[in-house]
């Protein structure tokens, strides 16, 4: 190769690199998940999630638009590139990993039980649950633990479109407990949940990692992500960010 085309070649490289770096990046999120992700009356976006959004783009000095997507329909929207990425409270499975890919994590939770204020549970094991009624939110974590777990030891499973949905159900007393993450029944027992329900403990062994789901192959922008979150870690913003919402790290 001579050296104009190697020149011509570098060039073009770099130009494609720059547009990248420029481009508009599309972030779903599910707006159904408080206080992570949430819709506001006025349909704007806001949460943990939102917020966390918000820093990594200012942080990578990207112009990004952030989008509501339904649940069950987020990973397909991402593979159909409807946007590029999601920052919606996702648990980095193995599973969901081959798929897509992942960042590095931007929080950690376990999963947690919740039950009505008279209920005479005693604990959180297949044998606690024997005979009783279990909501989770579909397609999480949470579900699969309920129905691989609880499931298979004679307690019924009741799985639901939206974490609201479910947290309605236990609220009205159609379920004797609500599997979930743990930091999103926590906000809701401190809200809306606290005068029907109480926390019965966390379920041992279930801690996992939320990542930003970004497409395979895609990773240049899963490494833009990579090095924003280390960032806003190391400046302070992320705890900033979740001290608006919990009294704790969940780093």
């Amino acid at each position: 190769m001579n050296k104009l085309l190697i020149i011509t070649a570098a060039i073009a490289t770099l130009t494609t690199a720059a547009s990248a770096q420029d481009a508009p990046i599309r972030i779903a999120t599910e707006g159904a998940y408080p206080p992570f992700n949430t819709l506001n009356a006025d349909g704007t976006l806001a949460g943990l999630d939102v917020d966390m959004a918000n820093a990594l783009c200012e942080e990578m000095k990207a112009n990004c638009t952030i989008v509501a997507q339904d649940w069950d329909g987020i990973i397909p929207g991402l593979i159909a590139k409807k946007y590029d990425a999601i920052i919606a409270s996702m648990s980095i499975t193995e599973d969901r990993k081959k798929q897509i890919d992942f960042t590095n994590k931007y929080y950690t939770t376990p999963l947690a039980v919740v039950v009505p204020n008279d209920s005479a549970l005693p604990g959180v094991t297949v044998a606690d649950m024997k005979g009783k009624t279990v909501g989770a939110q579909a397609g999480t974590t949470q579900a699969n633990y309920a129905t691989d777990v609880y499931g298979k030891a004679d307690v019924n499973v009741k799985l639901y479109p939206t974490q609201d949905e479910a947290a309605a159900d236990m609220t009205n007393g159609r379920i004797d407990a609500l599997i979930s993450d743990k930091f999103v029944v926590v906000d809701w027992l401190n809200n809306a949940g606290k005068e029907c329900c109480k926390m019965l403990g966390d379920v041992p062994g279930t801690e996992t990692e939320a990542g930003i789901g970004i497409r395979k192959g895609d990773d240049v922008l899963r490494e833009r992500f990579n090095r924003a979150i280390d960032a806003i870690v190391a400046n302070g913003t992320h705890k900033k960010i979740v001290s608006k919402y919990f009294p704790f790290d969940i780093y």
